[in-house]
């Protein structure tokens, strides 16, 4: 028989919010089956938990849901593991480049910043100082 958590499982084990865990459904990353009454208890199976965990990685590299949601439906799909492959270089290419283009905005806010803190610090030398006043 193959292992099955419930939504609060899932929560405690990865540090997660109940409502978390749904919105990552309702973006169509997670496909519990329904139980109860009503269909109201969700069961994820161990497929579902690898597809959270993939997905949690996906945003700690800081991928789009959609884009966590693409390469792991690939891996799912009956499709070739080369076009799984081309497809997450791509998107990893693409969000590389993002990121480059953020360092570099970052850095040159960081001189901007490290150029103004020097004319301040200059100006307040040139300052009498209150102990001579």
């Amino acid at each position: 028989m193959t292992p099955t958590y419930s939504i609060g499982q899932l929560a405690a084990e990865f540090d997660l919010t109940t409502r978390a865990i749904r919105f990552y459904e309702d973006m169509g990353l997670l496909h519990p089956e329904r139980t109860g009454a009503g269909g109201k208890q969700r069961v994820y199976s161990a497929k579902e938990r690898t597809r959270l965990r993939l997905t949690l990685r996906a945003k700690r590299l800081g991928l789009t849901l959609q884009e966590a949601k693409e390469i792991i439906d690939l891996y799912e799909s009956p499709r070739d593991t080369g076009v799984q492959l081309s497809r997450f270089i791509e998107v990893l290419t693409a969000h590389r480049q993002r990121l480059q283009t953020q360092l570099a905005d970052l850095q040159a806010n960081l001189a901007e910043i490290d150029e103004h803190m020097q004319e301040a610090h200059a100006l307040l030398a040139k300052q009498p100082s209150k102990n001579n006043i």
